[in-house]
């Protein structure tokens, strides 16, 4: 009697519009989980930030990559010039993909919320699409632009379109959870949180690198996006008046990342004669990422409260918690939820009671070493992406079993 034949391999296409992947963490996180488990994995994302070859497969995720389009900062014209040159060439690319590897399911990953006019195309064909809702459009538009208006209701409408076109939806967090049912009117039993989390075998803790200190008493540490919503500015303020008012001439700002408001924060800081205490890095992967996390003594994070970073989770405050670092953040719901005692919290966009903070984790080293060794054991207990990998699979499955 012969062996039965195998089951066909699970299929993936992922798309995703404002980070190239494998820098896109969450995203990298979910390819290569998925490849683990069997599945065949295509992404199609932008270049940049290095990663500009138009083909490669690394890890066993296969990646199509398209021109990097310019970032919209205002107006209408500016989004349907952004989105429209993304949505040309993910088209473009999936046929590609579709005649090289072919594809079950289309993970698309917003913003923005119109990556189901992909998945339609395919519609006919039996391919599936789940949407990985990593931000809410909506709020971040009133975020980055202090309004509502027009575009505002189209991002809900567009929205509501998504979750209407989505078998299964996942959420990074429970806040997400609840708008995926609510106002996106899926099933329960179709939306799964699968948060973003750090790997934890790949964050290390390692001694400090007297370099990277620059002789400071206290070295902050920032990772992340420079942008328009992410409240460089409140954080320059806090170490000024850190600075000039409290008199901690010894504390030193390590700036990681970028973004199309880094030469703004930049200006800043030299316009407030704060030169010797920032060093900006540019964006640091790997190891040299590592090695400037492990030289800080407190995790900064300064997002502003608004509505959407009130429920967004923020992927460099698990990474802090990770290295056992302490965090200072403004209050926000699931940042409260993340982090719980391994944080100090500040009062909403204030940035001298951000400094307060800061000081008092300075003037507390006990107590801020007890926060730092609270939010590891978080990360490991709970929150860790090992957490995260059941979900995930739970979500696919689900995914597959609605096919039939």
């Amino acid at each position: 009697m012969e062996d039965p034949a195998p089951a066909p391999a699970r299929r993936v296409l992922i798309l995703v519009e404002n980070l190239p992947v494998p820098l896109d963490r969450r995203v990298w996180l979910e390819a290569t989980t998925l490849v683990a488990q069997g599945y065949e994995v295509s992404v199609i994302c932008p270049t940049g930030k290095g990663w500009d070859l138009p083909r490669e497969v690394i890890d066993g995720v296969h990646i199509y990559r398209y021109p990097e389009p310019v970032e919209a900062h205002a107006g209408a014209i500016a989004y349907a010039r952004e989105y429209g040159h993304a949505l040309w060439h993910m088209a473009r690319l999936a046929r590609h993909v579709w005649r090289d590897r072919g594809f079950d399911v289309i993970q698309g990953c917003n913003p923005p919320d119109m990556l189901y006019l992909i998945a339609r195309l395919y519609r006919p064909f039996g391919v599936s699409f789940l949407f990985d809702h990593h931000d809410v459009s909506p709020e971040l538009f009133e975020a980055k632009f202090g309004r509502r208006g027009f575009l505002y209701r189209a991002m809900l409408w567009l929205e509501r379109q998504t979750f209407r076109a989505a078998s299964v939806s996942i959420a990074t967090n429970e806040s997400f959870r609840r708008i995926a049912t609510a106002r996106g009117g899926m099933a329960a039993e179709d939306v799964f949180v699968v948060r973003s989390a750090p790997r934890v075998e790949i964050f290390e803790i390692r001694p400090a690198d007297p370099a990277v200190r620059r002789g400071a008493g206290t070295v902050l540490g920032y990772v992340g996006v420079i942008g328009q919503q992410e409240g460089m500015d409140l954080l320059v303020a806090a170490v000024d008046i850190l600075v000039r008012q409290m008199g901690r001439s010894d504390i030193h700002a390590v700036i990681v990342g970028f973004g199309p408001h880094l030469p703004e924060v930049q200006k800043d800081v030299q316009s407030r004669g704060l030169d010797r205490h920032f060093t900006f890095t540019g964006a640091l992967y790997g190891e040299d990422l590592l090695r400037v996390l492990n030289s800080c003594d407190i995790g900064v994070s300064p997002d502003p409260k608004n509505a959407m970073n009130d429920i967004s989770t923020m992927n460099k405050v698990m990474e802090y918690m990770t290295l056992e670092k302490p965090v200072v953040q403004f209050d926000l719901t699931e940042g409260r939820a993340s982090a719980g005692g391994a944080s100090r919290y500040a009062r909403a966009n204030d940035p001298a009671d951000f400094a307060t903070q800061i000081a008092w984790l300075i003037d507390n080293p006990e107590a801020a070493r007890q926060m730092g060794q609270t939010g590891r054991a978080r990360v490991f207990e709970a929150l860790s992406w090992a957490h995260s990998v059941p979900h995930l699979l739970a979500a696919y499955d689900r995914v597959f079993a609605k096919r039939g």
